[in-house]
């Protein structure tokens, strides 16, 4: 800022410690997120179950993605923070009964929709006919579709809730209950999974019921804790109220301007379903491994922005917005950038480790390691996009978003089907990973004019300080492995044990050491964020 005085902090401490509250809940249920994807790997491994499972479940969980961690949080937080604000909580609790009457109706009609016209969508789907070609393989995959769709309702009441609590600072319920959404789908594969054939049900219907199991858990778990701040549900429903009207307003194109990703994954999916089987899956389990460290960082820090960025909006404090986005991507780049240069050199162990039991077998997890591989690059992308969007919406603008993803698709599909023919399935991932980086770029350029600057001299220098120790960070880490590979070449669970945990013991400390000789300000701050993570989860274990 002008006129000298001292040095901003590094970041907003108080952010650091949201987002460590967050992302502490979130490595909850992302943990168990990873233990479901292992229940259904050994189970059914890479085949044509699992990929009728993954389509029939593309369209629900969209919706989840877009309702648990974009849309919602962008539209409803400000209007209710500022509702909260300047009209009190009797209003802003109507305002919730609003939103939450207005989802079920809207997510209601769309599920039976869904069920009803199950066939012609999973046809259309599968335009280029190889699901159809696989005895029964369609058939199975409208059948999930028909089971799954009823989640939407769920999954958007809970995101209504989600919103609520996050506005009033509860961070951590909201941020563990997606943890029963996995707790849910677990149990019901693992104890419905030996009756499916009883009832002459095909065994991939168990998970397929524990998705409504854990949809309906995971809004259950957030309803006592609102309770407890006075929230009473109202079975009301006027659309012509002014908050509810700026929700909906700002949800519509809300969920445009954060569906790039999204909608980009279906676009994946499609093309992948005439790369052969076992192509959708390994596209899958690669994406939600990729998807972790957004989830601990990218989603736990622009979780806590969002709220931040309002009280700055409504009060007019543009140089507060700009000091709130700089932190937060700062914050995320000592966290995602190191975590995109492990996911590719660590790939393969990382993958047999976690997978390669059961049915999922090793061809299995050079797919999925090569598919991971290409997505890991979009990490930054992914994350900085959840900064960036509610910041667009913080500002009343919910029009450049849209633009942008718009753009994003377009790009993305003209890569995805170039590069598929150059690669095979690994080029759907590298595309969605570069539309990504594009997506990112494009609103961080335009939320530069907006914002008077996002002091992009100090981003783009902590960029390159953790870039470079990344780089000899991943070094190490490909040292490590490939030396404890050469003398351990089994592939049991105790030696690919040894390989990820060593390798990664290797980077972390040289990652520390570099970063240290290069004096990258923020990864002090970044590491005491896990740190103190790290210890809530264990006070709460």
């Amino acid at each position: 800022m002008p006129g000298g005085g001292p040095a901003p902090p590094a970041a907003s401490p108080q952010l650091a410690r949201s987002a460590g509250i967050i992302g502490a809940a979130t490595m909850t249920s992302r943990v168990l997120g990873l233990v479901r994807d292992q229940v259904l790997a050994f189970l059914f491994g890479a085949g044509d179950q699992m990929d009728a499972y993954n389509i029939a479940f593309r369209i629900p969980n969209l919706v989840r993605d877009l309702f648990a961690e974009g849309a919602m949080s962008a539209a409803f937080v400000p209007t209710f923070t500022r509702t909260l604000a300047n009209e009190g909580r009797e209003r802003a609790w109507r305002l919730g009964s609003l939103v939450v009457n207005a989802l079920l109706l809207a997510t209601g009609v769309l599920a039976v929709a869904g069920m009803v016209f199950a066939w012609p969508i999973t046809t259309l789907l599968d335009f280029s006919g190889s699901f159809a070609a696989v005895p029964g393989k369609l058939h199975l995959t409208v059948m999930l579709t028909r089971v799954m769709f009823p989640f939407l309702m769920f999954v958007a009441v809970a995101a209504a809730l989600m919103g609520m609590l996050n506005s009033l600072h509860r961070f951590f319920i909201p941020a563990v209950s997606p943890a029963m959404f996995n707790v849910g789908s677990i149990l019901c594969t693992l104890g419905l999974a030996p009756v499916m054939p009883l009832v002459g049900w095909p065994v991939i219907m168990a998970p397929a019921i524990g998705v409504l199991v854990g949809g309906f858990g995971q809004m259950a778990m957030q309803w006592p804790a609102l309770r407890r701040e006075g929230f009473r549900y109202e079975p009301v429903l006027d659309f012509s109220d002014p908050g509810l009207r700026q929700v909906l307003t700002l949800m519509g194109p809300g969920i445009v301007g954060l569906a790039a990703v999204q909608v980009n994954l279906v676009v994946n999916s499609i093309l992948a379903m005439g790369e052969g089987t076992g192509a959708v899956s390994a596209l899958s389990f690669a994406f939600r491994l990729m998807y972790m460290p957004i989830g601990i960082f990218g989603v736990s820090i622009a979780t806590a922005v969002v709220p931040t960025l309002s009280r700055h909006a409504a009060r007019n404090d543009v140089a507060g917005m700009r000091d709130t986005v700089s932190s937060g991507l700062r914050l995320m780049l000592m966290l995602n950038v190191p975590a995109t240069v492990g996911l590719m050199v660590l790939a393969t162990p990382i993958v047999a480790l976690i997978f390669e039991h059961g049915r999922f077998t090793a061809a299995n997890t050079a797919a999925t390691a090569a598919a991971l591989a290409c997505y890991a690059p979009g990490l930054i992308g992914y994350s900085a996009v959840k900064i960036a969007v509610p910041t667009f919406y913080s500002l009343r603008d919910s029009q450049t978003p849209v633009l942008v993803s718009v753009a994003t698709v377009l790009v993305n599909v003209g890569l995805n089907l170039t590069l598929v023919r150059l690669m095979g399935f690994q080029g759907l991932a590298l595309g969605t990973a570069v539309s990504a980086i594009f997506n990112a770029g494009v609103l961080l350029w335009l939320l530069r004019s907006r914002l008077g600057g996002l002091d992009q001299r100090r981003v783009a220098d902590s960029f390159a300080r953790i870039g470079a120790a990344s780089l000899v960070m991943g070094l190490a880490a490909w040292a490590a492995d490939a030396a404890i590979a050469s003398w351990l070449p089994a592939r049991t669970i105790p030696v690919m044990a040894l390989r990820v945990v060593s390798s990664i013991t290797v980077a972390l400390v040289v990652l520390d050491q570099a970063a240290r000789l290069l004096h990258a300000r923020e990864f002090n701050e970044a590491r005491a964020m896990v740190l103190a993570r790290m210890r809530l989860l264990k006070r709460r274990a």
